[in-house]
C-alpha cells in the first residue's frame, strides 16, 4: 500500500479574541482531521476537529504528534497565536517537520494578526518606521539598546515581566521619564492600555501578555 503524505496547516489566530480570527483560518480547521494548538487557541474554534491541546512543558511533543498524523496522510492545522511568522510556532513545525522528513511543499502558513500589530493600531503608529522586536523566549534583552535611541518608537514583546525590562532599560542609561505604553490583554474584555514614564512602569504589575511600546 502507498502511504500518503497529508498536510499541515499553520495558522495565525490573532491576538486572542475570536473577533480577530480570518475567515480562512475558521475554514481550514473546520475542513482538518486533527486540530493541535494551546487550549486557549482551540477554544476559539466552535467545532475543532481532533482536538490536541497543549501546554507549555508539552508543547513540542504536541507538535510533533500533529507532524507525524500528517505525514500519515492526515490533514493537521497547528494553531500559533498571532502570527505564525512572529513569535508563532512556525521555525519550530519546520524543523520538526524536516526532521521527520515531512515534505514542507505539504505545508501551507495562513497568516493572523499578530498582536504587536493591534498594539500600533491602538497607538496610532506607522509600525513600518518603529523598531519592531521580540525578545519571547530569549534573554539576551541588551539587543534592544543599540535602537532604543535611534529616534524611532519601539515596540517590542518583552521575554519577562515588562517591570523588568523597564528596569533593565533604566539600569542602562535610559531616561526615567520616558513616554511607554503598556498594551495588556490586547482583544481580551479586560484589556488595559497603560501610558505612563518608563520609572512608572518598572514600579508596575502586568500579565505575562502585554506588548511595551517606548517612544523616542
Amino acid at each position: 500500500m502507498i502511504k500518503m503524505t497529508g498536510k499541515i496547516y499553520i495558522i495565525g489566530i490573532g491576538p486572542g479574541s475570536s473577533e480577530y480570527l480570518t475567515k480562512k483560518a475558521i475554514d481550514t480547521v473546520e475542513m482538518s482531521d486533527y486540530t493541535v494548538g494551546s487550549t486557549r487557541a482551540i477554544d476559539l474554534f466552535d467545532d475543532a476537529p481532533g482536538k490536541i491541546a497543549f501546554n507549555v512543558k508539552d508543547l513540542l511533543d504536541k507538535l510533533e504528534e500533529g507532524v507525524k498524523l500528517a505525514a500519515d496522510g492526515n490533514t493537521v492545522s497547528i494553531l500559533s497565536t498571532g502570527d505564525p511568522g512572529f513569535s508563532g510556532v512556525l521555525n519550530t513545525v519546520l524543523r520538526l517537520s524536516d526532521e521527520n522528513n515531512f515534505p514542507e511543499e505539504n505545508i501551507e502558513v495562513i497568516p493572523g494578526i499578530s498582536s504587536l500589530q493591534l498594539a500600533a493600531a491602538e497607538c496610532h503608529i506607522q509600525w513600518d518606521n518603529a523598531n519592531v522586536m521580540t525578545f519571547h523566549g530569549r534573554e539576551n534583552i541588551e539587543d534592544i539598546l543599540p535602537v532604543i535611541n535611534n529616534g524611532k518608537t519601539t515596540i517590542a514583546l518583552p521575554s519577562r515581566k515588562v517591570r523588568d525590562m523597564a528596569q533593565f532599560l533604566l539600569d542602562n542609561g535610559v531616561e526615567a521619564d520616558r513616554k511607554v505604553t503598556v498594551c495588556e490583554r490586547l482583544s481580551y474584555p479586560d484589556e488595559r492600555i497603560v501610558t505612563t514614564t518608563l520609572d512608572e512602569i518598572a514600579d508596575s504589575e502586568f500579565t505575562y501578555m502585554c506588548i511595551i511600546v517606548i517612544y523616542p
